[in-house]
């Protein structure tokens, strides 16, 4: 099949590499750079799966900054191009998809079009009305940012959001792409395939802020954090995924979905949604009140991304901590690799590490790492289990 793959973020790199592998796939990106450099074999994102694959010469996979030349001859248009949201309109931005969709059809109009970007419950059927077309359809991905490949190949659940025969056939395109045999597969309408996406990731964000929340007591009372969570996750029922202390949840997925599902449901009767969001604001503050309290003259923070194996840090809780830092007048320096800027979000950038460790009194670190370990005696972290 030939596939063009729109957006060449961790969704649309993930899925073009995957895909290349069976198919002949056209990337195409506004992103002269992206471009460039996939077309040179290389990741333009923090992914080792894609970095891997890139590099073995087995894909027929190319990119292009040409709308013409990506559409022309596609038989199936994916489409994972941002969708951030919008504080403004309490909404996520779709204004790239819509683009794509009518430059896509614009250029070749009999192509399937298949969203891999998230969107709010009911968009995609709005869509298709909107525009009188019935060959959009939704597909959520489940992707870790830094292992998307990985969980492309290895999928928990393919999920396509319509009950038909080309749902099947697309759902298939991406099973027998996967490496693992038996992935459960479900067909279902567009709305409820983009409420299982919202959904799945607010309830990361429960687990997240429930963990958090532990620690916060933990903090508070005098408790060992390691030991009653250890405790607790020892129940097979709870389990060791995602309960290691953090900031807070943050990253491109977690917060602006959670807002996203809040904005949907606005009218029904909830109290839990509104908590994950209010929970996570409030673990910032503990943090921030923690490092206030002990005067620190100047303070490092160490990384701005919010786990190992990822160069984006899009809405990460750090960031909110030094917020709230700066608004305590304490005075911030940042060392981030994946920043090559002299400042950022108004706080001078020290990549030099040595010098970044010299200059600060108190290193806060979301998570703990290997080069810290000479200056642990300077460390302020919540990373109990030393995971992501």
């Amino acid at each position: 099949m030939r596939i063009t793959v729109a957006g060449l973020g961790y969704v649309g790199l993930s899925n073009a590499v995957l895909l290349a592998r069976q198919h002949s796939v056209c990337a195409i990106d506004i992103d002269r750079d992206r471009v460039a450099a996939l077309n040179a074999g290389q990741a333009p994102i923090d992914d080792a799966d894609c970095s891997a694959w890139l590099t073995s010469g087995k894909l027929d996979l190319r990119a292009t900054t040409d709308p013409v030349d990506a559409y022309r001859d596609a038989e199936l248009i994916i489409i994972a191009t941002p969708t951030n949201y919008d504080a403004e309109t309490n909404a996520f931005d779709t204004s790239s998809i819509e683009a794509v969709v009518r430059l896509a059809r614009a250029i070749n109009p009999g192509a399937l079009l298949l969203i891999k970007s998230t969107v709010p419950v009911g968009y995609t059927r709005k869509l298709c009305s909107r525009i009188g077309c019935p060959d959009i359809l939704f597909s959520p991905e489940f992707l870790r940012e830094g292992r998307a490949l990985h969980d492309n190949l290895h999928p928990t659940r393919i999920v396509v959001g319509e009950v038909s025969a080309r749902g099947a056939r697309l759902a298939e395109m991406f099973r027998a792409a996967a490496l693992d045999p038996d992935v459960p597969v479900l067909l279902t309408d567009p709305t409820e395939a983009e409420a299982i996406k919202l959904f799945a990731n607010t309830c990361l964000a429960m687990r997240v802020a429930f963990f958090n929340e532990i620690d916060t007591v933990a903090m508070a009372s005098g408790l060992n954090a390691a030991e009653v969570i250890g405790g607790l996750s020892m129940d097979p029922n709870i389990g060791n995924d995602y309960n290691n202390p953090s900031f807070g949840y943050g990253g491109y997925c977690l917060p602006k979905d959670s807002r996203q599902l809040l904005a949907n449901f606005a009218t029904v009767p909830q109290q839990l949604m509104s908590a994950i969001v209010e929970a996570n604001a409030a673990r910032k503050r503990v943090i921030a009140d923690a490092i206030i309290a002990r005067r620190p003259r100047r303070v490092g923070i160490y990384r701005l991304v919010m786990k190992q194996g990822s160069d984006n840090f899009r809405e990460s809780a750090v960031q909110d901590i030094i917020a709230h830092l700066g608004a305590a007048g304490i005075d911030t320096v940042i060392h981030e690799p994946a920043h090559s800027g002299p400042a950022c979000a108004g706080h001078p950038v020290e990549n030099d590490f040595a010098r970044f460790c010299e200059d600060v009194d108190l290193i806060v670190a979301n998570r703990m790492a290997a080069e810290l370990a000479p200056v642990a005696h300077k460390v302020f972290t919540r990373d109990v289990f030393g995971t992501n």
